[in-house]
């Protein structure tokens, strides 16, 4: 399909889906997800596992969150990358972002009683969308017969999940709600709550807007993926433009490779048609290139960091 009759994402279905159950449905619905994540690195995934009042309460919560001073959510720290408060950045001033690694523990930090009704929320939340990235990766390692490494993927990463906010911009500002670029991690579900902004870009450089219904999740592959797979995934370049008078909010939860954990493609995925791309490497040291100023915003910056060169093939 060409980019410019691409009008929205595959859309695929997760209602009647059941890991316990290898059924038609199951192979149907495997089969679209590795179609789509190998054309586009993203789809658009209905499913009915949270409700409309959970989500009316995750919105009115995260107004809420970002309306506290910024000293307040400042205390969102950790020395892990990426992971705490994000925001008031040059490039980007109109976004913030918020990393939750145990909804207790944040609700803490941000409210002196703490907030039970948000750390629930967060968490059914981010349980729902764990289940369905389990299910995701699921289908890719069953479509490439990697079924035998399924437990060791399963424990090469964990969960965070990010929440943020795209305020609307000021007459002088950019409405670069988030630069061009794609995930670094392995997999990432979105949920945006009613005002549109996220882009895609095509295999020949055209970009779309994703237009999702309220019961939808936009999946994108990251360049971790691209490795363990060796190439057989796109992942989603994508950004935010905001229009508009109204803020936008987001939720998404990341399977992020453990920092201590080698990433590298599986023999079966090498061979004369698919040469090695990658040279194996630890998350955590590649994350560290990735920030300097020079690769923050380079494209390549993994082909760079463990590229392995034609020459040498």
């Amino acid at each position: 399909m060409g980019s410019q009759a691409l009008s929205r994402l595959p859309t695929i279905d997760f209602s009647n889906v059941n890991k316990q159950n290898r059924d038609s449905v199951w192979d149907s619905t495997k089969t679209q997800v590795f179609e789509a994540l190998q054309e586009f690195g993203c789809f658009e995934a209905s499913f009915n596992g949270i409700s409309h009042d959970l989500r009316n309460s995750v919105f009115s919560s995260l107004k809420e969150l970002f309306d506290l001073p910024l000293e307040t959510k400042v205390r969102n720290f950790t020395e892990k990358l990426y992971n705490g408060y994000i925001g008031l950045a040059k490039q980007v001033p109109i976004f913030e972002s918020m990393g939750i690694e145990d909804p207790q523990s944040f609700a803490n930090l941000m409210w002196p009683n703490g907030n039970d009704e948000f750390s629930k929320c967060i968490k059914i939340y981010s349980d729902k969308l764990t289940e369905l990235d389990e299910i995701v990766r699921t289908m890719v390692l069953e479509s490439l017969n990697l079924e035998k490494y399924m437990d060791e993927h399963m424990e090469l990463t964990s969960y965070i999940t990010r929440v943020m906010k795209y305020r609307v911009p000021q007459k002088d500002e950019p409405n670069a709600g988030l630069l061009s670029h794609a995930d670094k991690n392995i997999v990432t579900i979105l949920h945006e709550f009613g005002v549109e902004g996220l882009e895609v870009q095509t295999k020949d450089g055209e970009w779309f807007k994703v237009k999702l219904s309220a019961n939808s999740f936009v999946v994108m592959v990251g360049e971790a993926f691209k490795v363990l797979t060796n190439g057989r995934l796109r992942p989603a370049v994508h950004r935010v433009v905001m229009s508009g008078d109204e803020d936008r909010f987001s939720i998404g939860v990341f399977s992020v490779p453990k920092d201590e954990k080698t990433i590298k493609a599986p023999e079966e995925m090498v061979d004369e048609d698919h040469p090695l791309l990658f040279k194996p490497f630890v998350y955590e040291e590649f994350f560290k290139f990735f920030r300097l100023e020079e690769n923050v915003n380079d494209p390549l910056a993994l082909e760079k960091y463990c590229g392995v060169s034609t020459e040498n093939l």
